[in-house]
């Protein structure tokens, strides 16, 4: 064996760490940006899934397009209107809104159990990326995040929350604040906004109860341990889903969020990026210099010893 081979085993040693470091990261990164959506299953229908005692709508006024169920509790509780509603209102027993409700209490325990799951299937998504209390004026990548509170908020005056699907229309995001009482408080005038593929569909909100104020939008699905509350005005594109709780309305539009081809709403352009997004690819980016810059090194490295030889 040449003295020179023996030379270069270190350079070469150094070049395959390199570039098994920076498969690793990449990898890493794909793998971050494929977190997969919630499975609702027999829920997924349901526009309203409330607990006990009660969906109530002040006025009667609310315009609810999916289905709607009420369990374990009667469907007298179900204080909704048959025009109301474009879907199904079920109830567990031979009470409820007449001639559109249908009694139908295996599926609503069903429906109940698969909330459970998917509740849980959420409570256990990694990594986590923590956020600030307030999520108003930030622009977010697909990914699971949790509070450095014990709830998220969505101010009018900070900004719209801006949720990027970067190009992809199955990026999956993820808020959880489970904590006792509203993990998740939508002021008045607040807005959530999808841009580039981002779908209403593929965004989940983990809380143990929440309150949505007048005028709000807001997308995606809220998974409630306990109660919703929706104040006069909002508009919502997801689900309102309460495990145990009851589900209160005022005047508001509520539609089941389907997954599309390319679903995204493009409201809010031209915001500064002020989240996620950037910091993330930003990191890619600088990595990618580094291996490059370091192989670039090695075979300078490697050329000069050589001449000198």
């Amino acid at each position: 064996m040449h003295t020179s081979q023996v030379k270069y085993y270190p350079v070469i040693a150094l070049v395959a760490i390199l570039v098994m470091s920076f498969v690793t990261i990449v990898m890493s990164h794909s793998v971050q940006a494929a977190q997969p959506s919630v499975d609702l299953r027999t829920a997924s229908p349901f526009a309203i899934l409330s607990g006990t005692p009660n969906i109530t709508d002040a006025g009667n006024a609310s315009v609810i397009t999916g289905n709607v169920g009420l369990s374990p509790a009667t469907g007298a509780g179900t204080m909704l209107t048959c025009s109301q509603v474009t879907g199904t209102i079920y109830s567990v027993d031979a009470a409820g809104p007449l001639p559109c409700r249908i009694t139908n209490a295996p599926l609503l325990l069903t429906a109940k159990n698969n909330l459970t799951t998917a509740y849980n299937d959420v409570a256990g998504r990694t990594p986590l990326t923590t956020l600030p209390t307030e999520l108003g004026g930030r622009i977010l990548v697909a990914g699971v995040y949790d509070s450095s509170s014990t709830t998220f908020g969505i101010t009018a005056g900070a900004g719209a929350l801006v949720l990027d699907g970067q190009n992809d229309s199955s990026s999956v995001f993820i808020f959880q604040a489970p904590f006792s009482g509203n993990g998740l408080n939508v002021n008045s005038g607040s807005t959530v906004s999808l841009i580039n593929g981002a779908q209403a569909c593929n965004v989940f909100w983990r809380v143990d109860s929440a309150a949505i104020d007048t005028t709000a939008t807001f997308f995606g699905t809220i998974l409630a341990l306990n109660s919703i509350t929706v104040a006069n005005g909002a508009n919502i594109q997801g689900r309102l889903l309460a495990r145990n709780g009851s589900v209160t309305l005022i005047n508001d539009t509520i539609t089941a969020s389907v997954c599309a081809g390319n679903d995204s709403t493009d409201t809010t352009p031209g915001l500064p990026d002020t989240g996620e997004a950037s910091r993330k690819s930003s990191i890619l980016w600088v990595t990618t210099l580094v291996f490059f810059a370091s192989i670039a090194s090695l075979l300078a490295y490697a050329f000069y010893k050589k001449r000198s030889i």
